[in-house]
């Protein structure tokens, strides 16, 4: 059985628009362009598209174990240059000059699934409390990332921390699942399936919390 056709009996490939997404995305895993396709679709996640760039590594990395690290570096890389991207579009083009939401923003916000008003004013509250930290969850956890990326141009966060949390973020993310599939191949791909996104957020809240700790008490 191909990679491609084990991924596409996960429970996350349901009958609608999303599972003609996966389907596409997967597709692409069995072709030899599968390295480009990671690229285009890990920087296009960071800014619009739907489908995280974990779904094509995970086959491309179950296919050629070998190459394992080489596709998560695509991806990290990719990645990053579509959160730059992301934070270009909001800083230049998310506003009118009278500061009300451009054409283009209420594009996004009519076509972006969750990429909602109300949700992108909350994520400025966020960034004033934790910086860093808001732009490394989002990287690394399944938090749309997306979101963040472009209102962190659209609040005119500081740029280098943001590329910096990106790096990190995206590159720890990517690496971790792309070492977990080298070191112990096919029967941890059932575990990613299935628990990735609650591993992600119980350690990015650990990981806070400790320094949350540390800002209270030393």
């Amino acid at each position: 059985m191909q990679p491609t056709e084990q991924i596409l009996k996960s429970p996350l490939a349901k009958k609608n628009i999303v599972r003609r997404s996966y389907d596409w995305v997967l597709s692409w895993a069995d072709s030899k362009y599968g390295a480009v396709a990671l690229a285009l679709i890990a920087f296009a996640e960071s800014s619009f598209f739907p489908i995280p760039p974990d779904i094509l590594l995970i086959a491309l990395v179950l296919g050629a174990r070998s190459r394992a690290f080489y596709f998560a570096g695509i991806s990290a890389v990719s990645s990053v240059l579509g959160a730059m991207t992301g934070y270009v579009i909001g800083y230049f083009v998310w506003w009118t000059g009278e500061g009300e939401f451009s054409t283009f923003a209420l594009l996004f916000f009519n076509h972006i699934p969750g990429f909602t008003e109300v949700l992108f004013l909350r994520i400025r509250d966020l960034y004033e409390t934790w910086n860093f930290w808001i732009v490394f969850t989002a990287g690394f956890t399944p938090i749309p990332y997306k979101v963040f990326t472009v209102s962190a141009g659209a609040f005119n966060i500081n740029f280098i921390m943001f590329v910096v949390a990106s790096i990190v973020s995206r590159g720890a993310r990517f690496l971790l699942v792309a070492g977990l599939l080298w070191k112990f191949g096919e029967p941890i791909k059932k575990l990613i399936d299935k628990y990735f996104n609650l591993l992600a957020v119980i350690f990015t809240f650990f990981l806070i919390g400790g320094f949350i700790i540390i800002k209270l008490f030393l």
